[in-house]
């Protein structure tokens, strides 16, 4: 096992809320770019997936890129439950890993090896993450909040205090291994307990990641450049950041 690592997950056959399809099973053209772009800066990457063949795996399988079969909890969104997969993995793995990333697949891909920039380097008590060119108020997340809100005492005053910060994203999430850990065990309590039940229209991550970031580790979250290109922006042009974020 490395000692730093990317992970992604990568559910099929299940209806994608935020894309508007079910993505179809065994197409590694969908990941394909998130596996290069680990394999080109010599890192090694994780794939939790459900659907992919045993050929296909065979086939793509290197000392950089990994596949870990699942299997899918319907009781939640994929969006949700790969927190689950995520925590499970480090469960066991922990002891053996110093650093990690876990990322969106399909439309994110590394620039440069995140662990050995100097932010990082500097910063080893810290969570990175992605954000996007919008403040916590806007009508996406207040829409998107309405499960939790309903369900978490405080999530309103959260909402009221942070309205002004800048919208985190849940696509790209690192540190160092304890800080990770934690973190992961905060947000999988809060889906098991306020989220299981959500029947909205929305799968309630990016609410809960904002408000966990927000209410328990804001002084210790780094977030924008260099970590990410703006969001949607799809600047193929910048090399300077260590993930773009479509």
């Amino acid at each position: 096992m490395s000692k730093q690592l990317i992970l992604a997950c990568h559910i099929t056959g299940v209806y994608d809320v935020n894309r508007n399809i079910t993505l179809v099973n065994d197409d590694f053209a969908i990941v394909k770019d998130w596996a290069q772009s680990v394999a080109d800066l010599n890192l090694k990457g994780v794939i939790f997936h459900n659907n992919f063949s045993e050929q296909t795996c065979k086939a793509y399988e290197s000392d950089h890129l990994t596949f870990v079969k699942i299997s899918h909890n319907n009781s939640f969104n994929p969006n949700v439950y790969r927190y689950f997969v995520y925590l499970d993995f480090l469960q066991k793995y922990a002891h053996t890993i110093d650093d990690l990333f876990v990322t969106d697949i399909s439309d994110v891909v590394l620039l440069k090896n995140p662990f050995v920039q100097s932010l990082y380097k500097q910063n080893i008590h810290s969570i990175f993450c992605g954000d996007e060119p919008k403040i916590l108020a806007n009508e996406w997340m207040v829409a998107h909040a309405a499960h939790l809100r309903n369900k978490i005492t405080d999530y309103a005053k959260y909402e009221d205090e942070f309205k002004t910060s800048t919208l985190l994203n849940c696509g790209i999430i690192g540190g160092n291994i304890k800080v990770m850990e934690l973190f992961l065990q905060k947000l999988c309590f809060i889906h098991q307990n306020y989220n299981a039940d959500n029947k909205t229209a929305y799968t309630g991550d990016m609410g809960a990641f904002n408000y966990l970031i927000r209410t328990q580790f804001n002084e210790i979250v780094l977030h924008g450049a260099p970590i990410n290109t703006v969001f949607k922006a799809y600047d193929v042009e910048n090399e300077a950041c260590w993930f773009r974020h479509k």
